[in-house]
């Protein structure tokens, strides 16, 4: 541990000879304790010591970095295949591609994310495999797949996916989702979110989104479909979605932008329900423990810009999603102290916001035997049966 401590430090006469002694000596067991501290490491550290690792490398020892490719490690892979093609640039393809092909999958995800740097007509005769390590259970094989196919345009693979999208399996859509989202298949933003709003994955499948198309850009295609993106977003922090995720899709410019512009019933969903999630995130130390200072920083500067906003005005405008074709009407609900307004919604058609509305009622002590009664009329699955008459 204490030379994985120097090689992250911040002493150059330190992690200098460390990084050298590493390449120079395919020390396989330093490399496999630094990959074991992925985890543990903030991303600005593992991208210094895949600098240092990198400049390390000479044209007399960038092949010993071969000898690493049994640790895999999403850090360091794209360093690790950079060093490799730029020192022989397509030359070593027929010793990867024979990697690709034998090695475990540790191995092949190595050598996947090397072809994303080779000529792309020398890759054709592998385009097969690439389509089945793609589907891989080993997640890092899967990307770096589907990135060549997609640097290749492999429409196949591409069409196979959309088609998954069609699946009556929640779980087989949302890896359908996963591949069009690294394949960068930005023409199937349109489909996706269709999915996104029938899936009993749509929190996770929300968070994948903004990796296709930036959430700003979203917006500006179709703002109603980002706006019910972020609610499902907001609602994924931090049990699906970390706090961190917050820098990467740019929130705070978002909300900033929302603001400003003349509030919408929807728009005023989305700003209630950040208001009342980032104040939960600074008030419980436990959800930004872990978080590096950029994270905490921006957490509290979207919870300033949020405590701006004045909640009644949100709150008045959330009745207009209390419809049962609204696709903000889950979200509001939560924000809706009115028991009129809430029973109202026992007439609906769809059993689950029955039960939501149920359960709200029984939270503020307002859930009646006439309700119940209405609620049944209008149920015919006998699971959600079961439950309210057990409310």
């Amino acid at each position: 541990m204490d030379l994985i401590k120097k090689l992250t430090g911040k002493n150059p006469s330190e992690y200098e000879p460390i990084a050298e002694s590493l390449v120079n000596n395919s020390d396989k067991e330093l490399y496999s304790a630094l990959v074991k501290q992925d985890d543990f490491l903030f991303d600005f550290i593992k991208d210094n010591v895949a600098r240092r690792i990198q400049r390390a490398c000479n044209k007399d020892n960038y092949l010993n970095l071969l000898e690493f490719f049994d640790y895999y490690s999403p850090s360091y892979d794209t360093m690790i295949a950079e060093v490799l093609h730029t020192f022989s640039g397509d030359e070593l393809l027929p010793t990867i591609k024979e990697i690709y092909i034998n090695g475990n999958d540790s191995n092949k995800a190595y050598a996947a994310k090397y072809f994303s740097f080779v000529t792309k007509e020398l890759l054709e005769d592998i385009i097969p495999l690439l389509r089945q390590t793609a589907l891989s259970r080993f997640e890092p094989l899967a990307v770096n797949s589907i990135e060549v196919l997609s640097i290749l345009n492999d429409s196949e693979s591409k069409n196979e996916a959309i088609k998954r999208l069609e699946s009556d399996d929640d779980f087989t859509k949302f890896e359908a989702v996963k591949f069009l989202v690294n394949y960068q298949a930005k023409d199937s933003i349109t489909k996706i979110l269709e999915v996104m709003k029938k899936s009993s994955l749509s929190e996770n499948i929300a968070c994948e989104i903004p990796f296709l198309i930036p959430l700003d850009e979203l917006v500006e295609q179709d703002e109603e479909g980002a706006l019910l993106v972020l609610c499902h977003i907001i609602n994924a922090i931090p049990e699906i979605n970390p706090p961190s995720s917050v820098i990467n899709y740019g929130l705070y410019n978002i909300f900033e932008n929302l603001i400003k512009a003349p509030l919408t019933s929807s728009s005023a969903v989305l700003l209630r329900m950040a208001k009342d999630k980032f104040q939960e995130l600074v008030s419980n130390d436990e959800y930004l423990f872990d978080c590096d200072r950029n994270t905490k920083e921006e957490i509290k500067e979207i919870n300033s810009l949020l405590l701006k906003i004045n909640t009644k005005k949100l709150d008045s405008l959330l009745y207009d999603e209390l419809f049962e074709e609204s696709e903000f009407v889950f979200f509001a609900l939560d924000f809706v102290n009115e028991i009129e307004e809430l029973e109202t919604l026992l007439d609906s058609t769809n059993p689950t916001l029955i039960l939501k509305v149920l359960t709200l009622l029984k939270e503020k002590n307002a859930l009646t035997k006439h309700a119940k009664e209405e609620a049944l009329q209008h149920v015919t699955n006998s699971d959600i049966k079961a439950v309210i008459n057990a409310l």
